[in-house]
């Protein structure tokens, strides 16, 4: 129970940072919704592999190589799910609710494919 509070804490701290570059590149910098949101998911992916890493999943022993190759593996499909489950929402709901189809996307992709892949393949002890 410890590992998933620390493992979500991690997540809401990478979110953080994901929402926030989203936010800013879409409406100070007029970039494109969907390429704010991509390039939103990659910073997040960073915060959030070296949080699991050295303090959610205490795997800080472990090959970081190995662990990020394997990191990286579930980052691209967590990149396709959150990018194509936002692009899809927004086309479903319009572009003026993308906060809160991010937000559901996101909290979707976390606890239904994130956690169980980086607890079981990534940070395997």
């Amino acid at each position: 129970m410890v590992t998933f509070l620390k493992a979500n804490a991690a997540s809401l701290i990478a979110s953080s940072v994901d929402y926030f570059i989203t936010i800013a590149l879409e409406k100070f910098f007029r970039i494109d919704v969907v390429l704010a949101s991509m390039t939103g998911t990659i910073c997040g992916g960073v915060t959030n592999f070296l949080i699991g890493k050295h303090w959610a999943f205490n795997a800080g022993s472990g090959s970081t190589y190995k662990q990020a190759l394997r990191y990286v593996l579930v980052w691209c499909g967590n990149l396709v799910l959150n990018t194509g489950g936002f692009y899809a929402g927004i086309k479903l709901v319009g572009k003026h609710y993308y906060v809160a189809v991010k937000l559901f996307i996101s909290l979707l992709v976390a606890f239904g494919y994130n956690y169980p892949l980086q607890k079981k393949f990534v940070f395997k002890a």
